[in-house]
């Protein structure tokens, strides 16, 4: 989708202080043989705050940056892949009181670790249906914790980290442009997160914990690995090449990429070997640090390098993302000048320098 005249006006993350490898390694709650290969280094850790909770923060912080009023929010959208913290519960009314204090739609959206530009691409979509709109507000927000998930062991090949995520778009004038989204879905691969269990009649009806690993090879048992791997490099290729085709540009035209936090061996094979990406043109060097936010790596990525200042005005970036469904999303978005100064967060300085690094 081709997206005129709408801007990102704000953004803010929420991400608790982080836990080493080694640390978790000594706590034993993982073996380092396990995870080494994903070159993460350590992941955020939330010993009390929920997703919703952290969601909420980020979005008080992206509000703040945005300088919006709660009258000029007309949507909020909240992503999410993990518990909330509730049973039969709406995690999104509850950012929309904790956050914005308004009475406009706020509704869930849970499309897994695409759930952010899924999001994103909705509530652009809902500002560009009516001139009477302003702004939205999208949020995520996760805590990966047991009994329920293992984040170093429930999904091999992938660390998960815990934290909230914002961002403001608007038809006012912003720190950066959206110039195109793009999504694609392939529902043929849904049972690979699914595997063979049975539907059961309540959670963890039929195992403990989350072991997306067994579900997977399950589903590659039936389906055969080339036909899957094929299928899902055409879905991320169609999704990246839509959102430039929308937006005017080429691959080379891309200064910076948001890339999903995940291990650097899928990363390499989804993403860097296959578009011929450089690393250090990527938020790795902050992703191996932070874990992967579930739903919300693209606009904490996007958010961290905006704040930064590693994202220059007249610099483009491009977001992609992919989640269990299966769906693929790609934006492009143009900085136009340095953001507002807002709070920031607690690590943000730490991973500024590493970003800067590269």
């Amino acid at each position: 989708m081709r997206i005129e005249n709408l801007y990102v006006v704000g953004t803010g993350r929420r991400l608790p202080p982080v836990m080493t490898l080694e640390e978790a390694e000594r706590a034993g709650l993982c073996e380092r043989r396990l995870v080494w290969r994903t070159e993460v280094q350590s992941v955020c850790v939330s010993e009390d705050e929920s997703g919703p909770e952290m969601a909420a923060h980020a979005a008080k912080t992206a509000l703040r940056q945005a300088g919006a009023r709660p009258a000029e929010i007309d949507l909020i959208l909240h992503a999410n892949t993990w518990y909330q913290g509730h049973d039969m519960w709406a995690p999104a009314s509850y950012v929309q009181r904790e956050a914005v204090g308004n009475a406009c739609p706020a509704i869930e959206v849970r499309q897994m670790s695409n759930g952010g530009l899924c999001a994103l691409e909705l509530a652009a979509s809902y500002l560009l249906g009516s001139p009477d709109r302003t702004s939205a507000l999208v949020t995520t927000g996760d805590r990966f914790c047991a009994p329920g998930f293992d984040r170093w062991r429930s999904d091999p090949g992938t660390v998960f980290g815990d934290g909230g995520t914002a961002i403001v778009i608007s038809r006012r004038p912003g720190f950066a442009r959206l110039r195109s989204i793009a999504t694609v879905a392939d529902a043929g691969l849904e049972q690979m997160q699914r595997g063979v269990d049975p539907f059961g009649p309540a959670p963890f009806s039929a195992r403990a914990a989350v072991d997306v690993e067994t579900m997977r090879q399950d589903f590659v048992k039936a389906s055969g690995l080339d036909g899957i791997l094929d299928r899902i490099d055409r879905g991320q290729s169609e999704a990246i090449e839509r959102a430039l085709a929308d937006a005017e540009v080429k691959l080379e035209d891309i200064d910076w990429f948001v890339l999903p936090n995940l291990g650097r061996g899928r990363l390499k094979a989804h993403f860097l070997n296959k578009f011929a990406i450089d690393p250090d043109r990527t938020t790795w060097s902050w992703g191996r640090q932070v874990g992967h936010l579930g739903a919300g790596d693209q606009i904490a990525g996007l958010g961290q390098l905006a704040d930064s200042g590693v994202l220059q005005p007249g610099q483009r970036c491009l977001l992609a993302g992919v989640g269990a469904g299966f769906t693929w999303s790609c934006a492009v978005v143009e900085m136009l000048r340095r953001p507002p100064t807002a709070a920031r967060p607690s690590t943000s300085a730490a991973l500024t320098r590493t970003i800067r690094r590269g």
